[in-house]
């Protein structure tokens, strides 16, 4: 018989481990009951529990938004260097992208917004968006006095209207 060489048993776990996060096929269910087993306690069915820690977490975290950003560049293959600033163009990608990093933050309960969020978003915009400038004009507010103006003018036009009205009313005649 050969000897048999000693592979990565640590690489190999997490290698299992991320894809059952990955496939999602719900190994544990913590609350189901089997079929043949009653309501007693003794006979209750295992029950598997896992102990994520928060480096396995973090770690797991770290592989999947890898992937989360390989599917974002993939998808902005297909952007023409015209389109990059398109909002009707770029928005599912990088929907997508937020998506991912947010939705498997959420299911790792590892908290959003997150450093690693932030750094492949920051990247987004680095390497693609970076030089998008505003090509329709940006509304500012007005100037502060023409502003001032504008809130007093109702203001005070109001007392005028109503002491019209009522200087209109006193005729001492009913009106029909």
């Amino acid at each position: 018989m050969a000897p048999r060489t000693q592979t990565g048993s640590g690489r190999l776990s997490r290698g299992l481990l991320l894809l059952w996060a990955l496939l999602g096929t719900g190994l544990c269910h913590v609350g189901t009951e089997a079929e043949g087993f009653g309501q007693d306690a003794r006979t209750s069915p295992p029950v598997a529990v896992f102990n994520w820690t928060a480096q396995l977490v973090e770690e797991t975290y770290t592989n999947i938004t890898q992937k989360c950003w390989e599917f974002f560049v993939d998808l902005m293959r297909n952007v023409t260097a015209s389109e990059l600033c398109e909002w009707k163009v770029i928005s599912r990608p990088y929907s997508l992208l937020q998506a991912c990093l947010e939705g498997w933050a959420d299911h790792l309960r590892y908290g959003y917004p997150n450093a690693l969020a932030e750094q492949y978003i920051f990247q987004s915009h680095h390497r693609y968006f970076h030089n998008c400038t505003l090509e329709h004009q940006v509304y500012f507010d007005p100037p502060e006095d023409v502003l001032l103006a504008m809130i007093i003018a109702p203001i005070c036009l109001i007392p005028f209207l109503v002491t019209l009205v009522i200087w209109r009313s006193k005729d001492g005649k009913a009106q029909p």
